[in-house]
């Protein structure tokens, strides 16, 4: 029994995440708040899930909806205020679930204190809080950003004849951790947080936070990586060590970092037990399988094999055999909608295409963490227009392609599929106006398909609804450990329409059944080592006991069984 199996609450969690200006909105002003949250939580019991993770809730200008924070200690004035966050995680905690934030610590706002007081003077105490290049120097070398319009991370401040540098956007000035002075004030942040009760952390695109200070020209190794040179840098484990010693050693909490341009050699310098750092970090491997090669927001030409989604899975959940333990996420609010990527989101394959993938991330070894909506299969909404966008990403993008005369019907097409707004229409909670999420104009328009079954009240009343298989799923889950921490092994790897594994801990042992594929798929049992087993779920008709030779799935059937040895 490898380290990975040392049980923790953390590890048995059934995560949730909450995009709150898009949950629910308690004040007519179209967007999302605290207390919106507040009054959805017996329904968020209701799904049997463990922890809330919520996006920024703290002060900010919104140049990138939250993640441009002006005060880490204050909360969004949309959103409601500090005694709103205390009802709310009192109201949680209540319930029996915990919460984590989100801890946006590789850049800040540049409407922060700290980065108003770094620009205004060379010699201003908070000068080294941030990363500056003096313009008697001459251009620095180069360093991409994901939104600037010239993909260019150094933007020029004339307060002081210098660059600072910005991997996001222009306002958002990356934080400069190899200041011990950044470095305390950042832990004490965090105290802060911690001392109030919260559970844990979600840390957005944390291995950035290490920089080379020479800023030099990118290494040839990386061959134009970008993303992979700054997960790489060169103080990186030192400052993660450092924040595990100060802060996150001291309470009963989780970890997860967001991960980009982390590889499976490098993954257990991360999260091995013995290294004390973070208890599990997302990958970014299966969102790459759609996407044209170095292109994170463009659709791939020709169709994602099965055999590469199993690829992933498979490869990842062998790093953490022995240590370390792994994270399972379909979509979130920076990918488009789990059913619409991943499945089939036609009104003939809707329904088994989301609980399939609800039985996948709930059957996987690695804590499942599911997005608003995707318990009761929200679709993308595909905008046709660019007025109806509202994310900094696609909208700079199409002002990059429109000055590069790119084809922006093809730009519009493709975003479709990719655009991160798809994760950010509104929950969808009945079949009233706005599909109940708020009194007054949505901050972006609702999926219109509330109407046809997508929505929370009517799926509610149906015991064959999506939510309810959610319910049932996550429930399965909880009492069954082997489908938490028992081994996983692949069956028939070659097979393009079945996604078929074992999990085993112990006596209790158990075969997935997942299919892919629009077609009825009979697919081969004679390689299972175990028979005799039991019907625990399916999302479809399936028979009451594993025949011994072969089975045959309904088109997205997803199955579980429960078998003994021969």
């Amino acid at each position: 029994m490898g380290k990975a199996s040392s049980k923790k609450w953390w590890k048995e969690s059934v995560v949730y995440q909450i995009y709150p200006r898009s949950f629910k909105d308690s004040n007519g002003d179209g967007v999302g708040d605290l207390r919106g949250i507040i009054s959805k939580l017996d329904y968020l019991k209701s799904l049997n899930i463990d922890v809330l993770w919520l996006n920024p809730i703290y002060r900010s200008p919104n140049d990138d909806n939250g993640y441009d924070i002006s005060d880490y200690r204050a909360i969004m004035e949309e959103f409601g205020n500090m005694a709103d966050f205390d009802a709310l995680l009192k109201g949680v905690h209540e319930r029996g679930i915990k919460l984590i934030m989100d801890l946006v610590v590789n850049h800040s706002s540049d409407e922060h204190e700290w980065f108003k007081r770094s620009r205004s003077s060379r010699d201003d105490a908070f000068r080294d809080y941030y990363h500056w290049w003096p313009a008697e120097k001459g251009t620095p070398p180069k360093r991409w950003s994901y939104f600037d319009l010239e993909d260019n991370a150094w933007q020029y401040d004339e307060t002081t004849d210098a660059y600072y540098l910005h991997y996001f956007s222009v306002k958002q000035p990356d934080l400069k951790w190899e200041n011990p002075e950044l470095r305390r004030a950042v832990y004490d942040m965090m105290h802060f947080w911690f001392q109030k009760g919260i559970d844990g952390f979600r840390m957005d695109v944390i291995p950035f936070i290490s920089k080379d200070t020479a800023y030099p020209e990118l290494p040839e190794s990386y061959k134009g990586d970008f993303i992979a040179y700054y997960a790489n840098g060169p103080r990186l484990h030192e400052f993660l060590q450092e924040m595990n010693r100060e802060v996150l050693s001291k309470y009963d909490i989780m970890t997860v970092g967001e991960a980009p341009g982390v590889t499976l050699e490098q993954a257990l310098n991360f999260v091995d037990e013995d290294r004390k750092e973070l208890d599990m970090f997302f990958h970014f491997d299966l969102l790459a399988l759609d996407r044209e090669p170095g292109e994170v927001f463009k659709m791939r030409k020709d169709q994602w094999k099965l055999t590469e989604f199993k690829q992933i899975h498979s490869r990842w959940d062998a790093v953490f055999k022995d240590k370390g333990w792994g994270s399972i996420f379909l979509c979130n609010h920076d990918f488009p909608r789990s059913v619409s990527r991943w499945g089939n989101d036609s009104p003939r394959y809707w329904h088994n295409s989301a609980t399939m993938l609800q039985t996948f991330s709930l059957s996987m070894r690695g804590t499942p963490f599911f997005y608003q909506g995707e318990e009761i299969g929200m679709t993308n909404i595909r905008f046709d227009a660019i007025e109806d966008y509202r994310d900094i990403n696609t909208l700079n993008a199409y002002h990059k392609a429109a000055h590069r005369c790119d084809d922006l019907k093809a730009f519009l097409e493709n975003e479709k599929d990719a655009s991160r707004d798809n994760a950010r229409t509104p929950m969808q909670w009945d079949t009233s106006e706005n599909a109940g999420f708020t009194n007054g104009t949505p901050w972006i328009k609702v999926n219109t398909n509330f109407k046809e079954g997508i929505n929370v009240a009517e799926q509610d009343k149906d015991q064959n609804s999506v939510l309810n298989y959610f319910r049932k799923m996550t429930q399965v889950r909880k009492t069954h450990e082997g489908l938490i921490y028992g081994s996983y092994e692949l069956v028939e790897e070659g097979h393009e329409e079945i996604y078929a594994y074992t999990r085993i801990w112990g006596e209790e042992r158990y075969v997935v059944l997942l299919s892919f594929s629009e077609n009825q798929v009979t697919f081969p049992l004679h390689t299972l080592s175990h028979k005799k087993g039991t019907l625990l779920i399916s999302n479809d008709e399936a028979p009451q006991n594993l025949p011994d030779d072969k089975i045959t799935l309904h088109p997205y059937q997803a199955a579980i069984y429960r078998f003994t040895p021969k």
